[in-house]
């Protein structure tokens, strides 16, 4: 096939690919003709389209997804999770140890939970989306206290690496979220 013939193909299959996409090329050749405007016509261009096209996919016209995720970032959840609930739960033991702050300790505890109960839920197929939202939830919080501390200090340390580390692992989950949730 030329270029301009796929160029023809891409434009088509874009327009009509959805069954409640109402959108139909705007031309007024007979081959661009549409006259079911929630159907595709495969055989529009005088057969240059064909069905059996290994580079046109059609979804399915059960479900249609906005966003896909495609990541391999969704395989490292669990350890992530696990990773980051150790990471909080230390950092909380340190400054605790350190300074006496008894705010460390409660956020190192609490992180550490909150992390653990998503590795336990991220095991099984059933529950691995609450899993993941729970990841997600959890490091979004945590990311949003350590950038309200650094706003607020100014001061890099500690609260610029744990916040780096809270969007780390926020992107993860992230990830992994919209790659489970169908």
């Amino acid at each position: 096939m030329s270029s301009s013939t796929l160029h023809f193909a891409s434009a088509v299959t874009r327009g009509c690919l959805y069954e409640r996409n109402p959108r139909i090329p705007s031309s007024k050749s007979p081959a661009f003709s549409n006259p079911h405007p929630y159907h595709c016509n495969y055989n529009a261009g005088n057969g240059k389209l064909a069905m059996n096209n290994a580079s046109f996919k059609t979804k399915p016209k059960t479900q249609r997804r906005r966003f896909l995720c495609t990541s391999q970032l969704a395989e490292y959840s669990p350890t992530t999770s696990a990773v980051y609930g150790f990471l909080l739960l230390s950092g909380g033991l340190f400054a605790y140890a350190r300074s006496g702050s008894k705010g460390s300790i409660l956020g190192g505890v609490s992180g550490a939970a909150l992390m653990g109960t998503a590795y336990y839920l991220m095991q099984t197929p059933e529950t691995k989306a609450i899993g993941d939202a729970l990841g997600f939830g959890s490091a979004f919080l945590f990311a949003s206290v350590f950038g309200i501390r650094l706003a607020a200090t100014r001061k890099l340390a500690p609260a610029g690496p744990l916040l780096a580390l809270s969007l780390s692992a926020l992107a993860v989950f992230i990830s992994a979220y919209l790659q489970d949730s169908h």
